[in-house]
């Protein structure tokens, strides 16, 4: 769909699972990026919890993301989303993106995965009043926390912060009050809450809560998965270079995200999945 502002604007779902889950983003396209308040009124017209926004610049892409609420300073499934869409339309190979941060890359390959470079990656204790704050917003206890995995505020693009719970009935079990959840990731300037349980050192099953963007959760979430990678890494936990995580099954969006995790620390993570349109 072309509209009046010279945009071509698609919805890609990435991070699918074949014909089916990954999580929808809107992509804008055009010979310039539209004013701020046009992006986020088109964001919330297209209403799903990232619109990403493209320009060609020099020898790369300007872009910007926009949730229905506020512009994001990064968004994993929607820079997948985008891959997809200028390969679509440039052909498939390597696209470099200046974001408001930095630059990052995505590529496509034959085999019809998309493969984003993450901002850097890196990781730190969680502040114990942030994870107070948190288990309360969950109704959790520490309890029940895998204690091998702790706790952890983690970076790449936007901070998230990490909670591994022990079992999966726990995880499935999950729910909050979306205008607190969004009260308190305003107050710590989180993207997401990552709730995770571990099958395998390198299987992971994740829900993400994004109240701050409007959405109760988030089928999928790459920029979450760059930044758990990112914390696997600085914590030393036994991944072999590259780990697995299904996410969106406990809201009928079965999404798979696959990362690869190089041992240089702070390094940016590839983070790698499926789209498909509609």
């Amino acid at each position: 769909m072309k509209d009046k502002a010279n945009l071509y604007i698609l919805r890609v779902a990435a991070f699918s699972d074949g014909a089916e889950g990954g999580n929808p983003a809107g992509v804008a396209v055009g010979d310039s990026l539209p004013p701020e308040s046009e992006m986020q009124r088109l964001a919330k017209e297209v209403g799903y919890s990232e619109t990403v926004f493209a320009a060609p610049q020099a020898d790369g892409w300007r872009v910007r993301f926009f949730s229905p609420e506020e512009d994001v300073a990064f968004c994993g499934h929607a820079t997948i989303a985008l891959g997809s869409a200028l390969s679509a339309r440039e052909g498939q190979g390597l696209f470099q993106l200046d974001l408001n941060s930095g630059r990052i890359s995505v590529e496509t390959d034959n085999f019809g995965s998309t493969t984003l470079t993450s901002p850097p990656a890196h990781s730190a204790e969680a502040d114990p009043d942030l994870l107070n704050a948190a288990l309360t917003l969950f109704d959790l206890k520490v309890a029940d926390l895998d204690s091998a995995l702790p706790p952890a505020l983690a970076y790449a693009g936007n901070n998230h912060l990490i909670l591994v719970l022990h079992d999966r009935l726990t995880l499935s079990g999950i729910s909050y009050d979306l205008t607190k959840g969004a009260q308190l990731m305003q107050r710590y300037r989180l993207t997401t809450i990552s709730l995770l349980w571990a099958e395998t050192p390198r299987r992971f099953h994740s829900r993400n809560a994004f109240a701050i963007g409007g959405v109760i959760e988030d089928p999928a979430t790459g920029a979450a998965a760059a930044a758990l990678s990112g914390y696997l890494r600085d914590i030393g936990w036994p991944h072999d270079g590259e780990i697995d995580i299904v996410q969106g099954e406990d809201i009928g969006a079965k999404s798979l995200l696959k990362a690869k995790i190089s041992s240089i620390p702070g390094e940016g993570i590839r983070v790698s999945g499926a789209t498909r349109t509609g």
